[in-house]
This record gives C-alpha cells, structure tokens and sequence, in this order.
C-alpha cells in the first residue's frame, strides 16, 4: 500500500515537473519573441521622434526601450530557474526573478527621470512637429504591444515577472493610443504644446504601472511574506485541522517570483498522529499558494522559549 501511494506521489510530481518545464519553455519563448519585435520597434520609433521631433515618439521609445530590456533581462532570469540546485545554492537560482524584478522597476524609474526633464525642457522650447509621422509610427506601436501583452496574458497570474511583462506591454499600447491623439490633434489645431503634455502623461502612467512591481520586488527581495498570501488566513486553517493545538515559528517567504516556502511548528494533541496531519497539512497549504514547505511537529505541551515565536492557540 505504501508502495502504491509512493509510486502515485511520484507520478503527480512528475506531471507537474513536465508541466513546469512546458511552461518554462513557453514562456521563454514568449520573452524572446516579445524582446526581439519590441527592440525593433524602438529602433524605428526613436528614429521616427528624431526626425519627426516629437518628445510624444521620443518618450514612447524611451519607455519601449525600457519594457525591452526588461523583457530580456526577465528571460535571463527564467533560464536561471532551470538550472539544477547545487550545495553552494540549494534552492536553486529561482530567486534570480526577484532581482530581475527589481531591476526592471529601477530601469523604469530611470526612464521616468529622462522623459519628465526632456518634457519641461519641450515647452520652453517649442517646435515644429511632423504630426503624420506621429499618428503612423505609433499606431504601429499599439498593434506590437497589444500583440506582446497576448504572449503574457495566460500565465500572467502565475509570476511577478510575467504579470510584470504584461502590464508593461499594455501600459505601452495605452500610451501609444495617446500618442496617436497627440498627433491628430497637433495635426488638426497645431497645438505643438500638447506633445510634452503627452511626454508627462507617460511619465505618470509609467510611474503608477511601476509602483506597485517595485513595492512587491522590494518585499520580496527582503524575504517577506508576499502579496499574495494571506497569512492569517494560512494560520485561522491550519489551527482549524482536528488534532492542532498550536502553531508557532511561522515564516513564509518567496523562492522566486513564482513559488513560496513556509515553515511552521505545530503542536498537536496526540503525537502519534504527526505524519497524517503533515499529509493534510501539506494539501492545505499547497492550495494556498505555498509549494515548498517544512513542517516540524511536536506535543502540544512543548514551551516555545524563542523570542521571535509567533504563536497561534486554539480558543
């Protein structure tokens, strides 16, 4: 019987590895793809804001430029998630998404800075601006993103990263619908002011779509518990299961962009009855978005001495 639940347990993890290695691949491919049509898209687009002299193009390119290497930079990090684990890096290069991650919201921030002084900079300096030029370069622009984003949006609730890709590449079809309006508006009144008005309308929109990736890159590049899980809902279930009487030493921290680890001691009624409630206790936690966890089990009489024991009871 052991046997069999054994030989079952290692089928499941098998189907879920080649499911994982499938999504991988993917999802590389996806990076790639998005990487090389979005760099030549910045190519032609910020030659088009030079010759056209539009701050609307030359921004947009900017902020393109940026999602571009953060697409690259996003893809190396998945290659790292399939290298083997190791006795230097047991977990394996896995955290490598978060430090992307945190590099693509930096990069941004960046590109914020250049477009918000070369803006200013616009409307003290008015010019002539080839709105035609504008209106063509940048609708092409909204076809190229929106198409990127679709490489992103099924497995966007999966990863940071890929939520990450996916919010960049829409935000960039959004503002590159406000490019176009730009043009046919300087196209139909010559109000040329309009073009560094643009230039800071995304600036903002890059800010507010960045804020949230760097809040989160942040906290989990500090081991803390992310966004996604609710901690107290994870401790209100586990204390629910017949047989808990306690739980303390709870920590629950991101291996990567895409999966979370937890410990927890539990202190249980009867001891004897340990290895079922780990089996139980793994499935609930798996189904709260915790994949690896370590569970330490101990009589329900044990006294925790550890200052930073977080301790949960049964009323």
């Amino acid at each position: 019987m052991e046997h069999n639940e054994h030989k079952h347990s290692h089928n499941e993890h098998d189907h879920g590895h080649h499911h994982h290695d499938h999504t991988i691949t993917t999802l590389s491919t996806a990076f790639v793809v998005g990487t090389l049509l979005n760099l030549a898209f910045v190519i032609v687009e910020g030659g088009a804001g030079f010759f056209a002299n539009s701050m609307g193009l030359l921004s947009d390119a900017g902020h393109n430029l940026s999602d571009t290497v953060s697409l690259f930079v996003a893809w190396i990090a998945f290659k790292m998630t399939s290298v083997t684990a190791n006795k230097r890096f047991t977990y394996g290069y896995s955290k490598s998404t978060i430090l992307a991650s945190l590099l693509n919201a930096s990069l941004l921030l960046i590109a914020i800075g250049m477009i918000v002084v070369e803006s200013i900079r616009k409307f003290s300096d008015p010019q002539p601006i080839n709105s035609d030029t504008i209106i063509w370069v940048a609708a092409v622009g909204i076809v190229i993103n929106f198409a990127t984003a679709l490489f992103f949006i099924k497995d966007r609730k999966k990863d940071l990263n890929v939520n990450g890709a996916f919010l960049h590449m829409a935000m960039d079809a959004l503002v590159s619908l406000g490019v176009v309006v730009s043009g046919v508006v300087i196209k139909y009144t010559g109000w040329v002011v309009i073009d560094p008005i643009i230039g800071l309308v995304v600036a903002a929109v890059i800010f507010v779509s960045t804020w949230n990736l760097l809040k989160e890159s942040v906290r989990l590049s500090l081991d803390g518990v992310p966004e996604a899980i609710d901690l107290d809902e994870i401790e209100k279930n586990i204390l629910a299961l017949n047989g808990v009487a306690s739980i303390h030493h709870i920590h629950v921290w991101a291996l990567g962009t895409s999966a979370n680890a937890m410990t927890v001691h539990v202190a249980l009624d009867d001891i004897r009855e340990s290895e079922k409630l780990k089996i139980k206790l793994r499935k609930l936690l798996e189904h709260n978005g915790i994949s690896h966890a370590t569970i330490e089990t101990e009589p329900k009489d044990y006294v925790c001495s550890s200052q930073c024991c977080s301790q949960g009871h049964k009323e």
